[in-house]
């Protein structure tokens, strides 16, 4: 083996090592939460955006908190309420009495790290305010485009929409995010463990603060750069691509998933890859996926949701039917 793969190779093993490092920082202190911590790396180095899910106390913002702490970049957070403005999130022009000029005022969305805290909260005219940064990482305020340093990467959370007080999101904003992972109740084992963190003088909450920072800027563009290099044969990209077209037709599905969920299949299976030291992506990494990516972007017909069918239930039925390429 030439001297140049092996150099490739050490890069691949770095990189996994330092996803890493970054899972058990986290862990630290987010206890029985190992497969959401992943699903969150995934898409931080993919380049997207996620929406977290679960009734409240089950650590949707302590989780992001913790991996704003391991990263050495800006973070920032918005309680997203039902009076909140577009404006309070991405800034505003504010008039200067002095100089007679228009000086913007720029918002929390100026930053790395976005939590956009219990976003379903807030109406759909405050919830689009993120649309633009997200799409295309960049603000307009009163007609002037800014652009946002990388990484860029918005962590939603909201509450289930059973729950009083709150705003399903529009379907375009839905599209932005890469991945909607649902957040469980953790096993009697890491239950009673949270119960010991808990429960002493200083909480496991207040911990967060002394994580270190373990990537910085630099190293994450580097790993990006390494996810997006990873080799995908065309039988892969078929294979997504086969998934996708699946769910449009599917009895019971009255939409499917539009073109923006291949694209992320593919972006976060390469991470996947990475993670697993391969420099290649097989047809379990784009299954691992594809559950998280597919599932808020299926409208599910009346009858199905009468007769308790899950989105989850619909997904692995999809990802059954289609072949997986052996070779």
């Amino acid at each position: 083996m030439s001297t140049e793969l092996d150099t490739n190779r050490m890069s691949l093993v770095e990189a996994a090592d330092a996803v890493k490092q970054v899972k058990h920082n986290i862990s630290r202190v987010l206890v029985g939460q190992d497969a959401i911590v992943e699903d969150v790396l995934t898409v931080l180095f993919a380049g997207g955006h996620v929406l977290l899910e679960g009734v409240p106390g089950l650590g949707k913002t302590l989780l992001v908190r913790a991996l704003a702490k391991s990263l050495n970049v800006d973070f920032s957070r918005v309680q997203f309420t039902p009076d909140l403005m577009p404006s309070d999130v991405v800034g505003h022009s504010l008039y200067d009495m002095k100089s007679g000029e228009f000086n913007i005022k720029k918002g929390p969305a100026f930053t790395n790290i976005l939590l956009a805290d219990e976003i379903n909260r807030a109406p759909a005219k405050t919830q689009s305010a993120l649309l633009e940064v997200m799409q295309e990482q960049q603000i307009t305020i009163d007609g002037e485009s800014l652009s946002i340093d990388s990484p860029f990467m918005v962590l939603a959370t909201q509450n289930p929409l059973d729950q009083e007080g709150t705003y399903p999101l529009p379907e375009a904003e839905l599209d932005r995010f890469m991945m909607k992972v649902e957040l469980g109740f953790p096993s009697h084992e890491s239950e009673v463990e949270l119960l010991k963190l808990n429960t002493q003088i200083v909480s496991n909450e207040t911990k967060v603060e002394q994580l270190p920072a373990v990537l910085d800027a630099k190293r994450i563009a580097d790993i990006k750069q390494l996810c997006a290099d990873i080799l995908v044969d065309e039988q892969i990209l078929n294979y997504a691509v086969d998934i996708v077209r699946s769910s449009r037709t599917w009895q019971g599905v009255l939409h499917g998933a539009g073109l923006r969920a291949s694209i992320n299949i593919i972006k976060a299976a390469k991470v996947m890859a990475l993670m697993n030291g391969r420099d290649f992506v097989t047809p379990d990494d784009v299954k691992s996926v594809s559950v998280n990516i597919l599932r808020h972007r299926l409208i599910l017909s009346a009858d199905l949701e009468l007769e308790g069918v899950s989105f989850d239930e619909v997904i692995s039925a999809i990802l059954g039917s289609v072949e997986a390429p052996r070779s």
